[in-house]
């Protein structure tokens, strides 16, 4: 029996409707039992990632967390994985993408919220949290084998997927393609960056992520915004092909094969939820960490990574691909990214993708060593870290020289049975994330009064009515 094909099989399975279904089902039931709290309270939570109060108990800043989750969410799929739904599901799968984020927001809120509400203290002093710690002390000890199966899944895909082969490969490949650099050389380099930052542990992947996200970031966003300056004429164009095929689907032209509306749907679902990881539990792990002793706060804080991830970046990607007609060309994946920006900026434009895409590798290669970390943590303890950073960056020096595709099939399918457990948990818990929710605005409301009460003339004017 051929290995791969029924490996591939299985991903087929785990990755199929049932799976896609619950994932947004579960952003929809939170959607409607938080009242749209990813409208009404999404200024507040943009706001409370520069003014949060970090005066709890944590390892490092609400910040700081917020872009160690970040560091790992905005990755190569925000360039790739962006390229590949359109080039399979056409145009209209970036609407659905949307629709994936919008409602994987009010998911990803309650996965912030319950790691801050459920997390502990390890042997070292350091904060643990996650779906690992909300599935057995939120819903009880006898779920401890759900808890079990997620931190095994989370240890196996940053050691064998996400974490570190796809990244290396994408960083080597594109480093030796775009600047003639070494896959020996660039794989080196690599290596001892990791050693140094992830050695250090979360403190120090924190202080790099927290420089180098926000950069890559605005980086990144500028770079597309010129180009979309450049085809300004198009993007009405754009934005209603882009509606248009999400409901009727698309037709083929050029390079473009065709879509159906259900390509579109799957597509867009699936990429979205691939690049934003809302419901696959993974963000949970940073944000446990921040300095709050307000859960629902680092739950607004943490909804803003499916906002910037998926809302702001991947729509710029999306957009990119569109007004040049780069999507419907021959390119597939990164190739189809590279097109666009080549062909509106024809001198800089495939090395300003290049470091993009370099500087998105890494920074995922970072945060999910500490997701692995955590996970690896939680099944054997304190003694467990070490050995496990060892393997880690053993295994990100020899991810540049493997194209094992069993492997990364491995570590999709197990990517799938993190979700499982954590969705289960989110829905089972769903009630308490109401119930702080209302703690923490109740809160609000009552620090706004003692505000007012404090301003001069304040007591006049009360007396006068």
């Amino acid at each position: 029996m051929d290995v791969l094909k029924l490996l591939d099989q299985i991903d087929g399975l785990v990755w199929g409707p049932p799976l896609l279904v619950l994932l947004v089902g579960t952003g929809i039931w939170l959607t409607l039992r938080l009242k749209l709290l990813q409208v009404f309270r999404l200024p507040l939570a943009l706001k409370l990632i520069f003014t949060a109060k970090n005066d709890g108990s944590g390892d490092v800043n609400s910040f700081g967390a917020l872009c160690t989750a970040l560091a790992a969410t905005v990755g190569t799929g925000n360039i790739v994985g962006v390229a590949t739904a359109i080039k399979t599901g056409g145009p209209g799968a970036l609407f659905w993408m949307w629709m994936a984020a919008f409602f994987g927001m009010a998911t990803k809120y309650a996965e912030g919220l319950l790691a801050v509400k459920y997390r502990s203290v390890d042997a070292n002093g350091q904060i643990s949290g996650g779906p690992m710690y909300y599935i057995e002390n939120g819903l009880g000890k006898k779920y401890r084998p759900l808890a079990v199966l997620f931190a095994v899944s989370g240890v196996l895909v940053a050691l064998f997927g996400i974490g570190t082969f796809p990244q290396v490969n994408a960083i080597v490949s594109t480093c030796n393609l775009s600047l003639g650099l070494p896959v020996p050389a660039t794989a080196m380099v690599i290596t001892l960056l990791v050693a140094l930052v992830t050695i250090g542990g979360l403190e120090s992947i924190s202080r790099v992520s927290t420089k180098i996200v926000p950069f890559m970031a605005v980086f990144y966003v500028i770079a597309c915004l010129t180009i979309l300056i450049i085809n300004a004429g198009q993007i009405p164009q754009a934005i209603s092909l882009i509606i248009s095929s999400a409901f009727s689907g698309t037709a083929a032209t050029g390079g473009f094969l065709g879509a159906t509306v259900m390509m579109a749907i799957r597509n867009g679902v699936a990429r979205g939820v691939f690049s934003n990881e809302s419901g696959l539990g993974s963000a949970p792990i940073a944000a446990a960490a921040a300095k709050t002793k307000w859960p629902a706060e680092q739950g607004l804080i943490s909804m803003t990574g499916t906002f910037i991830d998926t809302i702001i970046i991947c729509t710029m990607t999306g957009l990119t691909l569109v007004v040049t007609g780069a999507w419907s060309g021959d390119a597939k994946g990164a190739a189809m990214t590279q097109d666009a920006f080549a062909a509106a900026l024809p001198v800089i434009g495939p090395y300003v993708l290049t470091f993009g895409l370099v500087l998105f590798a890494f920074t995922t290669i970072l945060g999910w060593n500490y997701y692995g970390e955590r996970c690896c943590e939680y099944l054997f303890g304190v003694k467990g870290i070490k050995p496990y950073r060892y393997v880690f960056i053993g295994l990100v020096a020899a991810g540049a020289f493997l194209k094992l595709e069993a492997i990364w099939l491995i570590a999709d399918i197990v990517n799938g049975l993190m979700a499982l457990p954590n969705l289960i948990a989110l829905l089972g818990l769903s009630g308490v994330v109401v119930l702080e929710t209302q703690r923490y605005l109740e809160h609000l409301e009552r620090e706004k009064l003692v505000t007012l009460k404090s301003k001069p003339g304040a007591t006049e004017v009360g007396n006068l009515r």
